[in-house]
């Protein structure tokens, strides 16, 4: 993070590589236009119609998982399809900076949004035709490649958009509008699904879906274009003009070589959506009927616009320098993940898989029932915790660079790094959930013959179990595990 001491305006470069022919240029003033032109390219209203881009896509996946198990019954499924999402996305993401800067945000955004639709279409397929798990998984796969575009070109724009005391408010609006999509998409499942107390959602939650996804697809069409963006201090972006896709490439590194102090972060890119398997599939999805996934859904994401208001108060502070603002948030996060696990695992010591695959869909909790009432409020703090956790991540990479093409390098390493993390926690999930979490899976003796390291000789062979034996001067023998 630069040095709070010599915090510059938002008009001057902050990188290390920046020319001072650079810094001239985006030192220029410019007059914003006027009327509704000037409202329609305000920096703000540009921002949200990128949360409704999100709103309409992303949300509305995020509002299928936060139901557990993508609204179905079985929840393998939905976890095999995760693991397909983010190891794509992974992978794009990591690569997602240089298609940004070579294509341009808009097309990037609109490329990205492309895969929502489909994804969500595999879940209505299985939801008519039972063996369309394939497609589910190979559908995941597509959009993970398209999801590491779309937040690529989302990170770049929302932290290139405004001005350096306005970043954390103008993360919290997009943060906001995006997570209504959540909203939005969990109050449909909700009121689709009121009087069914089933394990999976139906068809017409689906097709709701499917068609608000291809609307949003639509969205990016209409954003001006970033080149024509006039900050409201009256600066503009500095475009990327690299000529090859080797430049572009090579630009990774040179993001990395001079601000090096983004690796530090690398950890709390990897943890970022880490808690979201158990949040959902292990909590929402474990203990509740449908109807109640849906609500806790919808308390979950409308809980996320409280939690990255509350950062970017904190954030945001007037007459405070950068550090102290930064460091503030910083123990903030902390305490709260230490509340919400805490509490979390109070109520995780009651049950195991095993005893929850054993509860009939009818019979998992309601939200009439007298026990909702600490597990949803625990559901909410855990919304809270992932906006503010996501809300400090974003500030942090925004106060480190002003050029939108390295913004898009910095989103694009988060989200790889993030999605593998997720990839391997969501393939976890998927095998504990095949495998019915055996508590132990050894046998009930360990044999002599199982005593690998006993058997080695001072020359480092392993000895035959008879051999050995004799060796040791003991008959093979049985020991309780």
């Amino acid at each position: 993070m630069p040095d709070p001491a010599s915090e510059k305006e938002y008009n001057s470069s902050t990188s290390d590589d920046s020319s001072r022919a650079d810094s001239r240029a985006a030192a220029e003033v410019f007059e914003r236009p006027r009327g509704f032109k000037g409202i329609y390219s305000h920096p703000v209203t540009q921002v949200a119609m990128l949360g409704m881009v999100c709103f309409m896509c992303p949300g509305l996946y995020n509002s299928l998982g936060g139901i557990g198990g993508g609204g179905q019954i079985d929840e393998r499924t939905a976890a095999n399809a995760n693991v397909a999402v983010y190891s794509t996305f992974s992978a794009m993401a990591f690569f997602a900076g240089s298609v940004n800067n070579k294509l341009g945000s808009r097309l990037t955004l609109q490329l990205g949004s492309l895969g929502y639709g489909l994804y969500i279409a595999s879940f209505l397929s299985l939801n008519i035709h039972p063996g369309a798990k394939a497609f589910v998984i190979t559908a995941g796969a597509i959009l993970g490649i398209c999801a590491g575009l779309l937040w690529t070109a989302q990170g770049s724009l929302m932290l290139a958009y405004p001005t350096e005391g306005d970043k954390a408010k103008f993360i919290t609006v997009f943060w906001a509008i995006f997570n209504m999509g959540g909203v939005v998409g969990s109050a449909v499942a909700f009121g689709q699904n009121f009087h069914t107390t089933a394990g999976s959602v139906n068809n017409g939650t689906y097709i709701i879906f499917l068609v608000l996804t291809i609307i949003g697809a639509c969205i990016p069409l209409f954003m001006i274009d970033p080149k024509n963006m006039i900050r409201t201090d009256g600066t503009k972006l500095t475009v990327p003009r690299n000529p090859s896709w080797k430049v572009e490439i090579l630009g990774l590194y040179v993001a990395l070589k001079t601000d090096p102090l983004i690796i530090l972060l690398f950890p709390m890119f990897l943890a970022s959506n880490w808690f979201y398997t158990w949040q959902f599939n292990e909590f929402n999805g474990a203990l509740f009927n449908i109807r109640t996934r849906s609500l806790n859904s919808m308390l979950y994401w409308c809980a996320q616009i409280f939690g990255s208001l509350i950062m970017s108060l904190i954030l945001d502070m007037k007459h405070v320098r950068r550090r102290v603002r930064a460091f503030t948030g910083w123990g903030v996060v902390f305490v709260m993940v230490l509340v919400v696990h805490i509490w979390a695992y109070e109520y995780q010591k009651d049950y195991t898989r095993a005893s929850i695959a054993a509860i009939a869909p009818e019979d998992k909790i309601d939200f009439s029932d007298k026990q909702y009432v600490g597990r949803v409020f625990l559901y909410i703090f855990c919304g809270l915790l992932d906006a503010m956790w996501q809300t400090s991540v974003y500030w942090m990479m925004g106060a480190m660079s002003n050029d939108p093409s390295k913004l898009a390098y910095f989103t694009g390493f988060y989200k790889s790094i993030q999605s593998a993390g997720a990839a391997g926690v969501w393939r976890a999930d998927a095998i504990l959930i095949h495998e019915r979490v055996r508590i132990y899976m050894g046998p009930d003796h360990t044999n002599f013959e199982d005593e690998v390291v006993a058997r080695m000789d001072d020359d480092g062979n392993i000895l035959p179990t008879e051999v050995a034996a004799q060796q040791l001067g003991f008959n093979e023998r049985k020991t309780e595990a």
